[in-house]
């Protein structure tokens, strides 16, 4: 009888025990997660700001990156009319709503140039002005790489044609290889690039080799990345298609045109 009550005391104690880590676990991750959300909002702030070449330092404060995001305003774009909307996209964000059916649309295989499957209906975008007038215009982009996809922004000119940057925060491509997307002086050659042709076509690539500076198309190419074939095709094919007519091409050119 002794054996008994032992063993049933053991259980129940165990069993208290369990809830109580259960409740504590619970708690600590209620009264965490406002804390994780302001982080990830505030990591955000600074990549579009780094693309944008309107934040030099990676690792800068709070402060810093707020004061540099006041001249940045947010507003959502509708990828099916390449108009302005007031409807955030479902989720957040346009990478939370492509996860969404009804938010997003499946694309044919032949138009899924980036390898993403799902298309978000809406998109946020970042327009920093001065003076009243865009100054640029930043926006978020995503492809297939070798491993996995990248996330990134793009940012462009005012006159939307002039890349004034590029930059990548979260990838699975092979360090020293693929992973060079982070490299500052491989992400600078991006800087200065147009990415129109003549025609308004999309004509950008990251080509094979090294850009011959005297080739006609120079403006139009950047380096490929030594060793990662793949990773340069997925970031030339990512960039072609969300300037794309799937992507921001119809909103870029009605921005342009005054009619957005």
């Amino acid at each position: 009888m002794a054996n008994k009550d032992s063993v049933t005391g053991t259980l129940i104690v165990a069993l208290v025990m369990c809830l109580v880590c259960s409740v504590v676990v619970s708690t600590a991750a209620v009264m965490l997660k406002p804390a994780q959300q302001a982080n990830a909002e505030l990591d955000m702030k600074r990549n579009v700001l780094m693309a944008g070449g309107l934040l030099k330092d990676s690792h800068a404060n709070k402060a810093q990156v707020e004061k540099a995001f006041a001249d940045v305003k947010i507003k959502y774009v509708d990828l099916n009319t390449g108009k302005f909307t007031d409807e955030a996209p479902a989720g957040g964000s346009g990478r939370a709503a492509s996860k969404i059916p009804s938010a997003s649309e499946r694309l044919p295989a032949d138009e899924d140039t980036a390898k993403i499957i799902r298309r978000e209906n809406t998109k946020e975008v970042y327009l920093v002005e001065k003076d009243g007038k865009l100054d640029k215009i930043i926006l978020p982009v995503r492809g297939y790489g070798l491993w996995g996809t990248l996330y990134g922004f793009l940012a462009l000119e005012s006159n939307l044609d002039t890349v004034a940057g590029l930059g990548f925060y979260e990838h699975k491509e092979t360090p020293g290889l693929g992973g060079e997307v982070d490299n500052p002086n491989w992400k600078s050659q991006w800087v200065g690039k147009q990415v129109f042709d003549s025609q308004g076509n999309v004509d950008i690539s990251v080509i094979k080799g090294q850009v011959n500076p005297k080739s006609p198309n120079a403006i139009h190419e950047v380096d490929g990345l030594s060793g990662a074939t793949l990773t340069s095709k997925g970031v030339s094919n990512l960039v072609n298609f969300w300037l794309g007519n799937q992507g921001y091409g119809p909103f870029l050119k009605n921005l342009k045109a005054g009619e957005a």
